[in-house]
């Protein structure tokens, strides 16, 4: 039996124990830097696969190694994030949250359990492969300044030195069954902005009398749109979104301050340098202007996540001799953000999507809402695809 058609076997007969895995990882959900348990409950699985594995004292990462023959001709590394988000789960299903106001809402759950999945596999196929696999468990993909660099700067893309990364995320824009490659620059940098605009607040029937921040802060918002559409150059994507707006007043009271809060995101570091220069320019000459003031602080996220060209063409190539032509497709630019992307800034990497989307079941909401779900009978896909991949990279098919 070739590789490839033991993989498929394996990734059948593991499917129920990985959907399991994913259940229990679902209704214990952790937040950023708080990944104990799901720290430990990997260590068990890696424990009881007999899979060698170091822990870190920084942070709750787990970094699992599988040795095949002739173990220093080539190394992959391979990701999957474990946090969760604060957000409180709708869904009426017996795996839902026991962790009220956590959830896994991004998918790390299915992350997590996949790549337990995929180690189960390599390690049972050691023998059948030359290289090194090794497999990273992150914590706090979504917290700045991200787990990915957390682990980088520990040294888990050295000793032995890997030559490349590969990561998954679930998508529910693309039905389960099928997944989606992007080369080159695929996800975009991301910074968040902080405006504080402070006035003389006072009576709401007397406005002559203060320095109204609402309508300063309103004015800052709506100016600071061109920014994107009069300095960014349009083969540039830039997004700039302003999502919170607090200003502690009454119906006839003007407060003090107002805060504004938004996030700011590219693929282009000159040009993210600029734009950052521009907000904080801009914001606090428009306050100013109105006998105000603004403190304007930008906190530096995540780069743009490139997907290496002949890395990413290769594992495609890869994925339609596993699946079939059907069953892959090809993804656009996102505006989203993934902390991959500081290995993708290291070693070459591609970060690809597994669909998880079925209408029939109602499987259809969105990444980071409070129904989000997958259909699970897309593990046998994740977990086999992943395992065939590495191999097919270190030489083996």
């Amino acid at each position: 039996m070739e590789l490839k058609e033991k993989i498929k076997k394996l990734s059948s007969e593991i499917s129920n124990e990985i959907i399991a895995f994913r259940q229990h990882l679902h209704s214990l959900p952790e937040l950023s830097l708080e990944e104990k348990e799901t720290s430990l409950f990997v260590c068990e699985k890696l424990d009881e696969y007999g899979i060698e594995y170091k822990t870190f004292e920084k942070h709750y990462g787990v970094l699992g190694i599988i040795r095949g023959l002739e173990p220093n001709s080539k190394v992959v590394a391979l990701r999957a994030d474990m946090d969760a988000l604060a957000i409180i789960e709708e869904n009426n299903v017996p795996y839902k949250s026991k962790n009220h106001g956590v959830m896994h809402a991004c998918g790390h759950d299915a992350h997590t359990a996949s790549l337990l999945g995929t180690a189960k596999i390599l390690n049972q196929l050691r023998n059948d492969f030359k290289g090194t696999i090794k497999l990273v468990f992150q914590p706090s993909e979504e917290t700045y300044p991200g787990g990915a660099l957390m682990m980088i700067n520990d040294g888990v893309l050295q000793k032995p030195d890997v030559d490349i990364v590969i990561g998954q995320h679930v998508i529910p824009t693309i039905d389960a069954g099928k997944v989606g490659f992007k080369t080159g620059m695929s996800m975009a940098s991301t910074d968040e902005i902080y405006i504080t605009v402070k006035g003389k607040g006072g009576h709401g029937a007397t406005p002559e009398l203060n320095i109204d921040p609402v309508t300063i802060g309103a004015q800052i918002i709506v100016a600071l749109q061109q920014i994107v559409s009069r300095n960014a150059a349009p083969q540039i994507p830039t997004v700039l979104s302003f999502g919170r707006f607090i200003a502690e007043g009454k119906v006839n009271i003007i407060p003090d301050e107002a805060k504004i809060e938004g996030t700011f995101r590219s693929f282009s570091e000159p040009w993210r340098e600029k734009a950052h220069l521009l907000i904080k320019k801009s914001a606090e000459a428009i306050a100013s202007g109105m006998g105000a003031s603004a403190e304007v602080k930008i906190v530096r996220g995540y780069p743009f996540l490139v997907n290496n060209e002949a890395l990413t063409i290769r594992l495609k190539k890869s994925a339609v001799k596993y699946l079939g032509a059907d069953f892959v497709e090809d993804m656009d630019l996102r505006m989203t953000a993934e902390d991959f992307a500081y290995f993708s800034q290291n070693k070459p990497s591609c970060f690809y999507r597994i669909g998880i989307r079925n209408l029939s079941k109602g499987i259809v909401h969105n990444l980071h809402t409070s129904r989000f779900d997958i259909d699970e009978e897309v593990f046998p896909l994740s977990v086999g695809l992943m395992a065939y991949m590495a191999v097919s990279e270190l030489g083996n098919e």
